[in-house]
């Protein structure tokens, strides 16, 4: 008896010491992710000061050499903080409006410098300028009160739900759903162009709540025993989705599976990546399999890049009759280099699903229509918006200038009207 007790007594301590080790991992995770939110949210506020400044600058000059370098800087300024905003902790409706703002701008100033309109610029960013500089003011204060959370990762929980009322965020969100309205107002093929992105015509059965945790543990059943909240969206959210977090160990995230049909909308995984990553092919052979496992087998991966850590992968729709795909409808992919295991998911553009309007296909005939010094080195059909956001059949083309520099570019042709959408350079 007495041996039994003290047997007890050392698996009491024992236990102690694994629960203390696993509590400080947790703390030690939790602690990192809110110091990369910080970061974030940091780089975002100089990103913004420093876009605001430069949309004034271009507002000085008359010289158009001069004036194009501005608006040069804005397109990609404006471009760089979109980047930023798709990582900053906050609500899905604030991330979109500002995206969508900031796109906005970038859009006016390119479309400015290509067609030399540089009155209407002037016009419009005389607001712009002003409601940058209130939305800096704003911003400040929402993310003063972000810091004062003092990196308690619950608070920081509550504060990325989808419901707004809470918020440090929810006066941004005001303020940019005006800016939008009020500076760029939609022309008639915008607002057509934006009423197909509803998602109202998801049909499916709606699921309840234990449904989407059992789709939730059976995308991930690496993961199916951690421990999870779940919570609805708001009511004046465009489509009802479940947002389910979770904690598994060193492992923290979310994943938002829609009330209609129980589609993955969108997924993320925060864990230490360790070294010695695997194979390229590995990695992309199990994003294949997990596209096909979540219900989405009709797309083909369609562009890849990759960090130090993680493969980002995007797969694009293929459009049934004539194998194109579909760019407006694709789906990011991050995957973790060390054990393939999936990091990241974004499905919203793939859900909203575009209706593919039937067009005309004129062949080109590559050597007439590029010079002699180019190379055709790929040829392929998508679907990607025109200027007018009308979604178009196009060529893709990748063709490399025979220089010095082997320059490459990536053009985007419309395979009836034979106008060139795109033309950027890869290298």
């Amino acid at each position: 008896m007495r041996n039994f007790a003290y047997l007890l007594g050392l698996f009491v301590v024992i236990l102690g010491f694994v629960s203390f080790d696993l509590f400080t991992q947790n703390k030690q995770l939790e602690r990192s992710v809110f110091a990369a939110q910080t970061r974030d949210l940091s780089a975002a506020t100089e990103k913004l000061s420093t876009l605001h400044s430069t949309v004034e600058q271009s507002l000085i000059f008359q010289d158009e050499k001069a004036l194009n370098n501005e608006l040069d800087s804005i397109w990609r300024m404006s471009s760089d903080l979109r980047k930023s905003v798709a990582n900053l902790p906050i609500q899905p409706e604030v991330q979109n409006e500002w995206m969508r703002y900031l796109g906005k701008i970038g859009d006016n100033a390119k479309q400015a410098a290509v067609t030399g309109d540089y009155e209407n610029w002037r016009k419009k960013m005389n607001t712009v300028a002003a409601n940058l500089h209130a939305f800096a003011e704003e911003w400040n204060t929402a993310t003063v009160a972000f810091y004062e959370n003092d990196g308690d990762m619950k608070k920081w929980s509550n504060n990325h739900t989808t419901d707004l009322s809470e918020s440090p965020f929810m006066n941004v969100s005001k303020q940019l759903k005006t800016y939008n309205e009020t500076d760029f107002p939609l022309t008639a093929s915008e607002s057509d162009y934006e009423k197909k992105r509803d998602l109202q015509h998801i049909k499916d059965e709606k699921i309840t709540k234990s449904e989407a945790i059992k789709k939730f543990k059976n995308f991930f059943p690496n993961i199916d025993d951690a421990l999870v909240t779940v919570t609805k969206s708001s009511d004046d959210a465009p489509y009802p989705f479940y947002h389910i977090q979770f904690i598994h160990g060193s492992k923290i995230g979310y994943a938002d599976i829609t009330e209609n049909g129980g589609h993955l909308l969108s997924f993320l995984l925060e864990r230490p990546v360790k070294k010695h990553p695997l194979s390229h092919e590995e990695i992309l052979s199990t994003a294949e399999k997990f596209m096909k496992k979540v219900g989405y087998s009709d797309v083909k991966i369609a562009e890849s890049r990759e960090n130090h850590e993680a493969w980002h992968f995007v797969f694009s729709r293929v459009h049934g009759e004539d194998e194109a795909l579909v760019y407006p409808d694709s789906i990011q992919v991050k995957v973790a280099k060390d054990n393939a295991e999936i990091l990241g998911i974004n499905a919203m553009e793939y859900i909203q699903e575009e209706k593919i309007p039937t067009q005309g296909e004129v062949p080109i005939d590559w050597e007439k229509f590029f010079s002699d010094q180019v190379s055709v080195e790929e040829t392929k059909k998508i679907y990607t918006a025109n200027k007018s956001l009308e979604l178009r059949k196009c060529y893709e083309v990748i063709a490399r200038l025979n220089n010095k520099s082997n320059d490459t570019f990536r053009i985007v042709i419309d395979a009836e009207t034979h106008e060139v959408i795109k033309n950027e350079k890869l290298n």
